[in-house]
């Protein structure tokens, strides 16, 4: 039906949004034939299942009453605890009222929209940037500003007076960032807090891949370093890639005038995030069940990059470059200029196999010669027969 048709009218807002380009890719892929590099999901091989239904078992016979009633908007008390005590563990003095939990990390992305971002407001973004975040901060109508990136990620010097005058914040992803793999050196990383301390500019430091470190050494965070230096970092974490999405369960950490109205903010969205997933969650990992459940998720990790990285190295050609990232699930690829990637995947399709064009991760000017693998969620034989079909089609 004709939309002028409609007996209803939509808001602009919503006539604007337009579907994720992953999940549109994603329908073919439901495909069985179909080898999928698409996809951003955690390996389900890294689900700790066992765990995690005997925490619900626990809180629902001896809490059930507390698990299955609405709680306090910030979060769960022992849960935000745990959170604001890791950080102290790592070095980072965070206190109780500077945690909130949320129903997942992209909650958080849609929550600081509503609070920062006005229509034409200018926002940071590092080119290229994760689609999940463009998408959600679209929906309040902002002008986005691309902070250009290289081998080593975002590159802090380029964010000059003119590209911050009047920015509301720098959004940024410095471990193994969706979709380029890279991590921001320690350099960098001191670098850009310092110069948004100068700036007044916030930082959102979105951090879902951190724990996945499975090569290099661990880097401090943009929040440990900038508050040392006076800026302003509010850092998102989430418990989707350390057990499981399903749970929808991520905290935001952040000075308190920021919590205080990002409360108010979540008043008016949900109320509260589920009671019950937030004392399975804090019931799972509150002995530091943790530290040993991530090390056989890093190794299989580590594997699985192993395989997608050797296949590239034979079936790939020269004139085509890619990251090679120390942790999380992605690996960039930046082909000859004259290749565009999205009429490249249509040519994978038909070959049985998918992967995401880059261009949808650029706010401004996109880099159409680009794409992103994914590598958590394919076995070892279809990895390597996947990456030789696409070497095959890239020489071609």
């Amino acid at each position: 039906m004709d939309s002028l048709s409609l007996p209803y009218t939509f808001s602009q807002r919503a006539q604007q949004l337009t579907s994720s380009t992953i999940r549109e890719i994603l329908k073919v892929t439901e495909r069985p034939e179909v080898i999928s590099f698409a996809g951003g999901l955690p390996a389900p091989g890294g689900f700790p299942v066992e765990e995690i239904n005997a925490a619900f078992d626990r809180v629902l016979r001896e809490n059930g009453k507390q698990a299955l009633q609405y709680g306090p908007t910030e979060g769960y008390t022992p849960l935000r605890q745990w959170v604001a005590d890791d950080f102290k563990r790592r070095g980072t003095d965070v206190s109780l009222d500077e945690v909130l939990i949320v129903s997942g990390s992209q909650q958080a992305l849609d929550m600081l929209g509503k609070l920062f971002i006005d229509p034409g407001s200018k926002v940071l973004v590092e080119a290229p940037s994760y689609l999940g975040a463009l998408q959600s901060f679209s929906l309040f109508e902002p002008q986005y500003a691309g902070v250009p990136t290289d081998d080593g990620g975002l590159i802090p010097e380029m964010i000059t007076d003119t590209l911050a005058a009047g920015a509301r914040f720098l959004y940024a992803l410095p471990n193994f960032q969706n979709p380029t793999g890279i991590t921001l050196n320690l350099e960098r990383r001191r670098q850009l807090v310092e110069r948004c301390a100068a700036l007044q500019l916030p930082v959102v430091e979105d951090d879902p891949y951190g724990e996945l470190r499975y090569a290099g050494e661990h880097l401090p965070s943009l929040l440990q370093l900038g508050r040392k230096v006076g800026a302003t970092v509010i850092r998102l974490g989430t418990f989707s890639k350390v057990l499981a999405p399903g749970l929808r369960l991520g905290y935001i950490v952040a000075p308190r005038p920021i919590i205080a109205k990002l409360v108010q903010i979540k008043q008016a969205t949900d109320l509260h995030t589920a009671t019950v997933s937030q004392m399975a969650v804090y019931e799972t990992i509150k002995s530091g069940f943790l530290d040993e459940h991530l090390p056989a998720v890093r190794e299989l990790y580590k594997r699985q990059c192993g395989y997608m990285l050797d296949a590239m190295e034979q079936h790939f050609p020269d004139t085509a470059s890619w990251s090679r990232p120390e942790g999380g699930m992605f690996i960039w690829v930046t082909l000859p200029e004259h290749i565009d990637a999205a009429q490249l995947l249509e040519k994978a399709i038909e070959r049985n196999v998918a992967f995401v064009p880059g261009a949808p991760f650029y706010a401004g000017q996109a880099k159409a010669n680009t794409l992103r693998l994914s590598f958590v969620t394919v076995s070892e034989e279809r990895i390597r027969e996947g990456i030789a079909i696409l070497g095959e089609l890239i020489k071609q």
